[in-house]
């Protein structure tokens, strides 16, 4: 009897997560897709797939997570996708540290749990793929987007040393880096802005009013729309690849604009860059 390959992602209560769910359930993949909200995950296992609850800044769900998997599957997972983050939007000088904490358990330290809670899974069954969904603001930097931007750059640096540790394991790791990519994300984003930073007390108070003047129409799919945006099928595909190369690349890019800005890092000077990144960034 063939071996159906597994794939737990993170992530699926929408967008790129929900996405790949799907997509690669049609290719004939076992999936554990997780989300946190029990309307999200009722959404799932109408859609066939096998619903499980994550939330990364709990270390006990992270534990029930991995454990409900090895049960199923009698010990074994080909796949890991962390995908599940959001954006914390504000000034670096906004930013109370109590938040970009929150940022960080959301979008690092418990991708980093699931993690290594994994890697001893692969290492015993001698091969697996380890995947983050990375962002073109882990390869350069926006305004207002500073939490986030430290998030994935801190994921950028931890997967790259952790695929120089894995070497000759057979377990690969692979960073996939979206550009703008259709989804709730945004309208997340706004909503954090409001919760916690002190928009009116700023000296960045007008530039967030026109941010939240942008992310305010009716359709949020539409909301600040960018013009390189490109829906989550495209992240579905790179992930195909990623997982079905013999060989995968370490880093897969997604939309022009990572494209052009991992070109612009490594040869505009500096001055350059953050010019276009001011620009681009308000």
């Amino acid at each position: 009897m063939m071996h159906k390959k597994t794939i737990l992602i993170t992530g699926c209560s929408t967008g790129i997560g929900l996405t790949c769910a799907l997509g690669l359930k049609e290719k004939g993949w076992t999936i554990f897709a997780t989300a946190r909200k029990e309307t999200d995950l009722q959404n799932l296992r109408d859609q066939d797939l096998n619903a499980l609850y994550l939330d990364y800044t709990d270390q006990s769900s992270i534990d029930a997570l991995v454990k409900t998997i090895l049960e199923q599957t009698g010990g074994t997972l080909d796949a890991l996708y962390n995908n599940g983050a959001y954006g914390q939007p504000g000034a670096v000088e906004d930013l109370p540290t109590a938040v970009l904490r929150a940022q960080f358990e959301a979008n690092f330290f418990g991708w980093h749990e699931l993690t290594r809670q994994i890697i001893p899974i692969m290492r015993k069954q001698g091969y697996g793929r380890i995947i983050q969904c990375s962002s073109v603001l882990g390869l350069v930097a926006l305004p207002y987007r500073g939490a986030y931007n430290a998030s994935k750059f801190a994921l950028e640096g931890l997967s790259d040393t952790l695929r120089l540790e894995l070497h000759g394991t057979n377990i690969h790791v692979i960073q996939i880096e979206p550009g703008p990519i259709t989804s709730h994300f945004r309208l997340n984003a706004l909503k954090k802005l409001k919760d916690n930073i002190d928009i009116e007390q700023s000296v960045h108070r007008d530039q967030y009013q026109q941010r939240l003047a942008r992310g305010t129409e009716v359709d949020p799919d539409k909301a600040d729309k960018d013009i390189f945006e490109l829906p989550p099928e495209a992240v579905l595909s790179k992930l195909e690849k990623a997982l079905d190369a013999k060989n995968p690349k370490a880093h897969y890019y997604v939309t022009v604009p990572t494209y052009i800005m991992g070109f612009a890092r490594r040869f505009l000077p500096t001055q350059w860059l953050d010019a276009i990144l001011r620009a681009n960034g308000g």
